[in-house]
C-alpha cells in the first residue's frame, strides 16, 4: 500500500491529498529515509511524520485496503 493511503486509512492524517502534501513538502521519514508518497509501507517499517509543533512516529503493525473507524488505531503502534 502507497504511503499517503496508509497515512489517510489508519486516520493518521485526515485526508488523502494532505498526506501526499506532506511526503511531498519532505516531513516523513520511514526507517531513517525521506519517503516519498508512493512509498510501498510494509509491516515493520517505523514512521515518522515532522508536523509542525511536534513529532509523530510509530509503527507499521498492519495493512489492510479497508478499515473501519474503530479498528484503524490498531494499524499502528506508537513509539
Amino acid at each position: 500500500m502507497r504511503l499517503d493511503k496508509f497515512l489517510k486509512v489508519s486516520r493518521i492524517i485526515k485526508r488523502r491529498t494532505v498526506a501526499n502534501e506532506v511526503c511531498q513538502s519532505s516531513k516523513v521519514t520511514v526507517n531513517g529515509r525521506l519517503a516519498k508518497a508512493s512509498y510501498d509501507v510494509k509491516v515493520g517499517d517505523i514512521v515518522e511524520i515532522n508536523f509542525e509543533q511536534r513529532t509523530v512516529k510509530f509503527r507499521v503493525e498492519s495493512v489492510n485496503e479497508i478499515v473501519r473507524k474503530e479498528d484503524a488505531p490498531s494499524m499502528y503502534t506508537p513509539l
